[in-house]
Parts: structure tokens; sequence; C-alpha cells
């Protein structure tokens, strides 16, 4: 069946998050639209553009010509946006003790929206075919900070991920240490935009990550896509 449609778990009066499967001919009319899925996406109407697998775009009465899974996300109120914490979103350090308590970090709920089967290496750009594919489970959630937040340098994740800004302006940061100072990469993250993984895979149901923080410049909206072995 086509367009088969639901909400995410993190869709409120604030901010509206759908996801769409088996998707044709979808009109959209004011959106952050992410390709969650491992082909391409295609949008447009007499002009057809390609969304990549895993990346994003902005579409204003905009149309979705085909795609496999994606995601629609807007901030419909962001006026009291950071009571985020009162509609049901967690704090960071309440699930990891060494957090900074300084850090006004929020997590919304996570949805587990499917299982998707790729390549790893090809989702972190070492590969360009497939070789030896992989089932996934594959959980998004959105993420809160004010401006001017460090959302704390991290180098451990037992999962693939990568982000789309869909409120504000963020930064996607890599460091040579757990220090800021030592920043060598700085990937800015307007709305609509997905970086690129950071992550390589090292083997099998393994990947490094460089030391990496998101910054949110402004009051941030961003989404964490997950990639589960």
């Amino acid at each position: 069946m086509q367009n088969q449609t639901r909400d995410l778990a993190f869709a409120d009066d604030f901010i509206i998050a759908k996801l769409v499967e088996n998707v044709a001919d979808y009109e959209v009319s004011d959106a952050v639209v992410v390709n969650i899925s491992p082909s391409a996406m295609v949008t447009g109407d007499d002009h057809p553009a390609i969304v990549p697998a895993w990346k994003s775009t902005w579409l204003k009465g905009g149309c979705i010509r085909s795609a496999n899974r994606a995601v629609l996300i807007k901030v419909v109120r962001p006026t009291n946006l950071g009571g985020c914490m009162f509609r049901g979103w967690d704090w960071l350090g309440n699930r990891i003790r060494s957090f900074p308590r300084d850090t006004p970090l929020f997590i919304s709920a996570q949805d587990e929206v499917g299982r998707v089967t790729v390549d790893p290496r090809v989702f972190t750009n070492e590969l360009a075919a497939a070789q030896v594919a992989q089932d996934f489970t594959l959980k998004l959630n959105l993420w809160w900070s004010p401006g001017d937040t460090d959302c704390f340098i991290h180098n451990e994740h037992p999962f693939l991920e990568t982000h789309t800004q869909i409120h504000g302006i963020g930064r996607m940061q890599k460091f040579k240490e757990r220090d800021p100072s030592t920043i060598y990469e700085d990937v800015v993250m307007p709305i609509g935009y997905s970086h690129d993984p950071f992550c390589r895979v090292t083997g099998p149901n393994q990947w490094t990550y460089p030391w990496h923080r998101y910054y949110a410049e402004t009051d941030s909206i961003w989404l964490a896509i997950e990639l589960h072995p």
C-alpha cells in the first residue's frame, strides 16, 4: 500500500512528525523531509531531484515523487518550545551519571520505525557499492538544546548514526582529544541539512567514532537517526 502514514512517537502540538512508507506522489506543504532508507528519494515535478540515502531537504509546497521510507518534521509552535521537558522529554543527565549537570540537553521519546538492510561501509561512505549487507533496527528521536550549548564531547556509540537539523542552527564537530581546543572539523547544520556519518567500520558490529559533539549555536531541534545491529 502506498503512502502509509503515521505520527512518530515525538509528535505533539509543537512539532509535526510523520513517518511515510512506500511513498508515491506525496505532497508536502512545509517540512524537513528526511530519506531514512538506503535507496534514493525522488522529489520535484517538472524537474525531478534526487535526495540520496540518509540525506534530507526542506520542501515547501513540494512533492515526494518516490521513496521507500521518509520522515516529515516541522516545528509549528516555536514559542515555549524549550518546555519540552514538561511534555515527556528527558534530560540526558538522568540517563548518564557523568553527564555535566549544567548542560541543558533533552531527548524525546524514541520511535522504532522498522528494519533496514544496508552494508555498514556503504552507510559510512567507505564503499560505493554493497558487499556485505546487514539487517539493522532503525530508531529515531529528537534532541533539544538552547543556544550556545556544548552537547558534550564523546566517542562511543553501539550503533551507526547521523543527524538532521530540524530547527535553528547547530554544528557537528570533530576533535583530536576530549578537549574543545583540539577541534579539527566544524560542520555547520542549517535547517534541513544532514551531515555525513562520522564513524568508520572496524569489524563485524564494530565502529569507531572520533571525539565529536553537537553544538547548538541557536535554540535547536535536531533528529538522530540510529541503526542498531
